[in-house]
């Protein structure tokens, strides 16, 4: 039997710590190809590049570390990542088994989905009809520990390799930062936005900036069954994400 085909790409660029945990995880259970943005590509979701060429760079950096890993960069956002692999890496002979994104440094629980470019390279492979899953770890610090969320990973993983997802469906997992978790809980996001988005500056001339901050805030904090909750209780949380964003409403006409 042929070992897994796995596609992976993420939004904090290829040098993240995230990303090089994934592929060696995923390289004890199949074959990887790795195809990242050659920068931080964060908040970019689905967005993908139309007015300037991109360039596939095939990188040798990591060839010590991970030799059965090939690595590739692209000057583009994560959905161009795995659209241009896609196009040019695979066939209809070989196409990757599986989808995997991350792992990001940060959450991408709740509301965070809608902007996240981790996920949306997951909904990218989701599109292209492969079983796809998007990792994130509470994290932000470049130096995090991935090792306790690294046996969530490899469960999710086999998971959907045995049992697959249904058509139009990935998976959006989140880990809390810390070095014991309590288990993996599947669950639903929780409803909440971003409030005090934007500080505000002034440069040496005298003329206001802004740079992006701001809090999240739980819109229903008394309900123990969403994923900020859960994470907040130590479990890593799996939230099923529907690429088909449209709603049948009663007529309003």
């Amino acid at each position: 039997m042929s070992r897994p085909l796995f596609l992976v790409s993420n939004d904090d660029g290829y040098r993240a710590r995230g990303v090089h945990e994934l592929t060696r995880l995923l390289a004890q259970i199949g074959d990887v190809i790795a195809v990242c943005p050659e920068g931080p590509q964060s908040g970019k979701s689905m967005a993908i590049t139309v007015n300037e060429p991109l360039r596939l760079t095939e990188i040798n950096d990591y060839a010590a570390t991970e030799p059965t890993v090939k690595w590739y960069h692209v000057n583009g956002t994560p959905t161009d990542c795995v659209k241009l692999a896609m196009h040019t890496l695979f066939s209809d002979d070989r196409r990757p088994d599986m989808v995997c994104t991350g792992i990001n440094h940060g959450s991408n629980a709740s509301i965070n989905v809608i902007y996240s470019g981790t996920m949306g390279a997951a909904m990218e492979g989701c599109a292209a009809g492969i079983p796809s899953v998007g990792f994130s770890l509470c994290d932000h610090s470049p130096s995090a520990d991935f090792a306790p969320m690294l046996p969530y990973v490899r469960q999710v993983v086999e998971a959907v390799l045995a049992k697959g997802l249904p058509e139009g469906v990935c998976l959006n997992v989140n880990a809390p930062k810390g070095e014991v978790l309590k288990g993996l809980r599947e669950t639903v996001a929780c409803r909440g936005h971003w409030s005090d988005e934007y500080a505000e500056y002034t440069d040496p001339h005298g003329h206001p900036y802004y740079w992006l901050t701001g809090r999240f805030i739980n819109e229903e904090p008394d309900n123990p069954d969403t994923d900020d909750a859960l994470l907040a209780e130590g479990y890593v949380t799996v939230v099923s994400c529907a690429l088909d964003r449209t709603v049948k409403l009663p007529s309003i006409f």
